[in-house]
């Protein structure tokens, strides 16, 4: 609380404001002192008074050079002494200057001007005939108190002075953590949404586009065929818009304890779109427990991934999901049994095309028409959970294999 007083007041007050105001003190009371006419050869005249005033003229310059005003300060009481003039004590008119040379870090020079004052003046006393007892036991302790003192709250000015500066600097770093944080975290969460649109919006055209692809060489000639290929396309935009109005849902309402959109156990909405394209799926799901939430939607994303690659570049006829939780990692693979294919279904959303699943990256054997981040995005979402993903041509075929670390609580 004094501490915030002290702050308040020194932000109210200007530096050269109470510099002003400390040497006005040091004036009056110097020329109260001086006032009394206690010994000396000379009754307090206007000199004296006027060296008053130039002690407390040097409070205007403590603070720019807080030694040359100790010095100018100590030279100065000895030719007042020397002149003769009424006694001022010694830690009076030296009290101010030790303070500020304190108060600016110049402590070992406030401490040295300090003894040579005292031991000149003793010395001159002495030499002159005043009485040792009076001196050295009677004065001597008032004068060493009042110039520690000084000295002492000088330093303990200036040592609080830091450390509020030093709190001041700490807020200022912790302030400036925490906006790198919030910044970490929304970049994350901007990854995270472009990752869920990718996957989500790439996977759902992929299949319009090839059954607007069917629909259309089934036109006139099919219609049994024009119209399972019009329904499985309105039956995939349908499922497409309910799970980004829930995704939009959660943005909205974020909460932490909240399931995802998306789960491993939805993976059988994807043996639909597969099958309509040819491409039988076998589905091995031994996950013996509840996953954790963002490991449950960074799996399905990786397997709806995987197999919108098959549905577009692979030969194959069938492919194979396998999910296993051994307790602690969650292991996926998704296996075609072909080579890869190019196929005309429209605009590529994040799978480059070739002999292969690469997305234009660089993985997988593509020659790539285009960069896509199918095979990227998938190797983020599993490393932002501490996992690994491979992807890359086997024997039997093309292989997308995930490990993701579990991270339940008891």
């Amino acid at each position: 609380m004094i501490e915030e007083r002290y702050g308040q007041a020194r932000r109210r007050l200007p530096p050269w404001a109470a510099d002003a105001l400390i040497g006005a003190g040091v004036t009056l009371i110097v020329s109260v002192v001086i006032s009394a006419g206690q010994g000396g050869r000379q009754g307090p005249d206007a000199i004296a008074h006027l060296w008053a005033v130039g002690l407390g003229a040097l409070m205007l310059v403590r603070r720019r050079h807080p030694v040359a005003v100790l010095a100018v300060t100590a030279l100065g009481l000895f030719a007042y002494y020397a002149a003769g003039h009424p006694a001022v004590g010694l830690a009076v008119p030296v009290a101010a200057a030790l303070f500020s040379a304190a108060e600016f870090g110049r402590l070992v020079h406030a401490v040295v001007t300090a003894t040579v004052v005292i031991a000149v003046s003793l010395s001159f006393r002495l030499a002159e005939g005043d009485d040792f007892s009076f001196v050295v036991g009677y004065e001597l302790a008032g004068h060493i108190l009042l110039m520690a003192a000084a000295i002492a709250l000088g330093d303990s000015l200036r040592s609080r002075r830091n450390a509020q500066a030093g709190a001041r600097r700490i807020a200022e770093l912790t302030a400036q953590r925490y906006r790198q944080e919030a910044g970490a975290r929304l970049h994350a969460e901007r990854l995270a949404i472009a990752r869920d649109l990718h996957d989500s919006i790439g996977h759902t055209t992929s299949v319009i586009s090839l059954h607007a692809d069917v629909a259309r060489e089934s036109l006139g000639r099919d219609e049994s065929q024009t119209r399972a290929a019009l329904d499985l396309i309105k039956s995939t935009t349908t499922r497409t818009m309910g799970e980004l109005r829930r995704t939009v849902a959660l943005l909205r309402t974020p909460d932490e304890d909240a399931r995802s959109v998306v789960s491993l156990s939805s993976v059988d909405t994807l043996r639909e779109n597969a099958a309509a394209a040819g491409i039988e799926i076998d589905i091995e799901m031994r996950v013996t427990a509840e996953l954790p939430a963002t490991v449950d939607a960074s799996a399905f994303r990786i397997v709806q991934e995987a197999v919108t690659n098959i549905v577009k570049h692979s030969r194959g006829t069938r492919a194979r999901i396998t999910a296993l939780d051994d307790g602690a990692v969650l292991r996926l693979s998704v296996v075609d049994d072909g080579p890869g294919r190019v196929r005309d279904s429209g605009p590529d959303h994040g799978i480059g095309s070739g002999d292969g699943h690469g997305d234009g990256d660089g993985d997988g054997d593509s020659h790539g028409v285009g960069p896509g981040h199918g095979i990227a995005g998938m190797r983020e979402r599993a490393e932002t959970l501490g996992g690994t993903l491979t992807a890359g041509r086997e024997s039997a075929g093309f292989a997308v294999r995930a490990v993701l670390p579990l991270e339940r609580t008891p």
